[in-house]
C-alpha cells in the first residue's frame, strides 16, 4: 500500500456534505512514535536515568495498559501511519483524515500517554512535563496552527505545576491545562488548588481527559476484565472528579474556573446533579462552603464533549439531556484517531438547528478556550 493510498479517505467513507459551520474539534489524539522522541528535550540526568531505571508508575498491568485510550489497537485501522509509528504520531495523516477533511478549524490535542503526572518520582514527572511541553510546540503547533495543546502539568507537585504553567501562559500553540484525572487523591483536595490558582490567573480552562494510573482501578470495586468494562467504567470516574471538584468548594474559591470534562460523554450529568442536589439539601450543614446546590456550580463552571456521542434508543431523549445540561455547555469531540471515533457528519441522531450546531461544533469551544 502506497502513502497515498492510506492518506485517502477510507472505503465507505467518501465526503459528504460537511457540518455548515466550521468545526472546533475538543478531543484529537497526537503520539509519541517511541519515548525517545523525548530525549532531545531531557537533561543529560533524567536520559541517564532512564535508560538506568525507566519510569516508576503505579501501573497494574504490564505488556499493556488498563486504559483503553492507551491501547494501540483500539485506534482505526487506516490510522496507522505508513511510515510508521503508532496511530495520532503522522501530522500529515492527522491533516488529511482529521482536519482537512472535515474542515476543522482547530483541534484540541490530549496526549494519552505519557504522563508526567504518573511520576512517583515527582522530579521526573516534572521533567517529563516540560519535555513534552517542549515536543508539542516543536513538532505540533508551530507546524500547524489549526492545533491547540494542553499544557501538561505534574499536579501531584503543585509548585512544579505552577512553574511549569506560568513558562507556556500566553504562548498561542496552548489552549488550556491538563492533569490526569486517575490522581493519587481527588482533585478538588487543596493540594491541587494552586492549578487552579494558576489556571484562572492566565484565564485557561483547566481540560480533564480520562487519564493516568494511580495504581487503583479505574471502577469501585477492582479492576475490570474487558476494555469494554473499562470503557463505561470511565464515565463513573469522570463523575467522581465532578463531585470533588463541586463538594470541596473548589468553585467556591476560585469563581471564574472553567473546567472541560473530555472523553466521557455528558447523559450522566442531570441525574448526577439531581442526586447531588438531593442529598445537599439533607446534608448542607456539613459542608457550609457551598452556597448553591451542586447543579448550580456545575451549569456554571463545566463543559462536556460530546465523544462517546451518547445514542439513546428514542432519539428525542437525547435532545431532553442536552436541553436540561444546556446547549451553550456541550462541545464536539471526534477523539480521533480512536476506533470509535465520532465522525461529525453523524455525531447526533436528532436534527439540529442552524444555531444548535453552531454553538455545539464551534462557537461554545470558541468561547471557552478563547479561540479567536
Amino acid at each position: 500500500m502506497s502513502p497515498d493510498d492510506v492518506l485517502a479517505p477510507a472505503a465507505g467513507r467518501e465526503k459528504r456534505a460537511r457540518p455548515r459551520a466550521r468545526l472546533i474539534d475538543c478531543d484529537v489524539h497526537h503520539a509519541l512514535r517511541s519515548l525517545k522522541d523525548l530525549s532531545p528535550y531531557l537533561s543529560r540526568r533524567w536520559r541517564d536515568h532512564l535508560d538506568a531505571y525507566g519510569s516508576r508508575q503505579p501501573m497494574a498491568f504490564r505488556g499493556s495498559s488498563p486504559t483503553l485510550q492507551a491501547a494501540p489497537a483500539s485506534a482505526r485501522a487506516d490510522a496507522w501511519p505508513p511510515d510508521g509509528g503508532p496511530p495520532g504520531s503522522n501530522l500529515d495523516l492527522m491533516r488529511a483524515q482529521l482536519l482537512d477533511r472535515y474542515d476543522v478549524e482547530y483541534g484540541l490535542l490530549h496526549l494519552a500517554f505519557p504522563q508526567g503526572m504518573d511520576q512517583r518520582n515527582q522530579e521526573l514527572g516534572a521533567a517529563i512535563c516540560r519535555a513534552l511541553n517542549e515536543w508539542v510546540v516543536e513538532h505540533w503547533t508551530s507546524r500547524e496552527k489549526r492545533l491547540k495543546a494542553a499544557i501538561m502539568v505534574p499536579g501531584e507537585d503543585p509548585e512544579a505545576a505552577v512553574e511549569e504553567i506560568e513558562r507556556w501562559a500566553g504562548h498561542p500553540g496552548f489552549a488550556q491545562i491538563s492533569m490526569v484525572t486517575h490522581s493519587i487523591e481527588p482533585l478538588g483536595r487543596r493540594r491541587y488548588w494552586p492549578v487552579y490558582d494558576a489556571a484562572v490567573r492566565h484565564d485557561l480552562p483547566v481540560g480533564l481527559h480520562s487519564s493516568g494510573c494511580n495504581g487503583q482501578a479505574v471502577s469501585g470495586v477492582g479492576w475490570p476484565s474487558f476494555h469494554l468494562e473499562e470503557q463505561h467504567a470511565v464515565a463513573l470516574s469522570q463523575q467522581a472528579v465532578v463531585v470533588s471538584l463541586v463538594i470541596e468548594g473548589v468553585f467556591e474559591l476560585h469563581p471564574s474556573l472553567r473546567v472541560v470534562m473530555i472523553g466521557a460523554g455528558f447523559a450522566w450529568v442531570p441525574s448526577l446533579c439531581w442526586r447531588m442536589d438531593h442529598a445537599w439539601a439533607r446534608m448542607r450543614d456539613e459542608v457550609p462552603h457551598l452556597t448553591d446546590p451542586p447543579s448550580e456550580y456545575i451549569r456554571r463552571h463545566f463543559w462536556f464533549t460530546t465523544q462517546p456521542a451518547d445514542e439513546p434508543e428514542r432519539p428525542e431523549a437525547l435532545r431532553r439531556v442536552i436541553d436540561w445540561v444546556g446547549w451553550d455547555r456541550i462541545l464536539f469531540a471526534s477523539d480521533y484517531p480512536r476506533c470509535d471515533m465520532d465522525d461529525p457528519e453523524h455525531a447526533f441522531q436528532i436534527r439540529l438547528s442552524e444555531e444548535e450546531r453552531r454553538m455545539v461544533f464551534s462557537a461554545n469551544a470558541r468561547s471557552v478556550y478563547r479561540l479567536g
